[in-house]
């Protein structure tokens, strides 16, 4: 049997050597997970009825509107981007400093980090301890997220250090990512260095203006390999970051 990838659109195109009227069996591999997701549809005798004047039986063009038969056995990857931060020397700060030095400035960290996710359209994803799991639909704000708090967090006890990546994932129970871009920011975040961000192949046209690449180098990452010009993203040296307002508090 050929595999047949399946567009945005939700209509999939049967193989030469594919019967009409059955789905297609993709195989999705990723870490801790081996899933088979059946794509497409089964053929309809209106499947050549045309959109104008909303014909029942034509699958949109807009994901998440079909009709509940065209998702009721189809798993469709959704594009996400990720970006991880965690306190540099966390363990090490608790043994110096004591528990209670140590809470307050995880609070202080999680406070930064929703503050600035609620202004820029990214949500936490998981409080990993120490540090956090940032979602976003765009890598430009999810980028603009990462790099403002790693700036912010600069000259504090702890610094922080993040990864960033995006691209198809599956969501699993609603609120679990499973996919390459996932374990790639992850990975990413774990060899960063104090205060850096790291990233792979961001065009200048898809940073935030006022972001930079510092830097490239060169990084082996467990369960991926080796990866070469990853770039080293921050906030401008002339850029200023002006101190957070509270949110205007709803009239009435």
């Amino acid at each position: 049997m050929r595999l047949v990838t399946s567009p945005r659109g939700g209509k999939t195109e049967n193989a030469s050597d594919q019967p009409p009227g059955t789905g297609i069996l993709r195989r999705v591999r990723a870490p801790g997970i081996d899933a088979a997701i059946r794509l497409g549809r089964p053929s309809s005798r209106d499947d050549d009825a045309t959109a104008a004047g909303g014909a029942i039986g034509t699958a949109p063009t807009s994901r998440g509107l079909e009709e509940p038969r065209y998702v009721a056995e189809a798993i469709e990857p959704v594009e996400r981007a990720f970006a991880f931060l965690d306190l540099c020397g966390f363990t090490a700060f608790i043994a110096t400093h004591g528990e209670h030095a140590a809470v307050d400035t995880l609070s202080r960290f999680r406070t930064l980090t929703r503050e600035l996710t609620v202004r820029r359209g990214v949500r936490v994803g998981k409080w990993l301890g120490d540090g956090v799991m940032l979602i976003g639909v765009d890598i430009g704000p999810t980028i603009a997220t990462a790099a403002e708090l790693i700036a912010r967090f600069d000259g504090r006890p702890l610094a922080l250090r993040g990864g960033v990546a995006h691209g198809q994932v599956l969501i699993i129970d609603g609120d679990d990512y499973i996919g390459r871009p996932v374990n790639l920011a992850a990975r990413l975040c774990q060899t960063a260095r104090p205060t850096e961000l790291l990233a792979v192949g961001y065009h200048a046209s898809v940073l935030p203006s006022w972001i930079t690449v510092h830097g490239t180098r060169t990084v082996t990452l467990r369960g991926i390999g080796r990866l070469s010009r990853v770039q080293q993203l921050g906030v401008a040296p002339d850029v200023e970051l002006p101190t957070l307002t509270a949110p205007a508090s709803p009239a009435g």
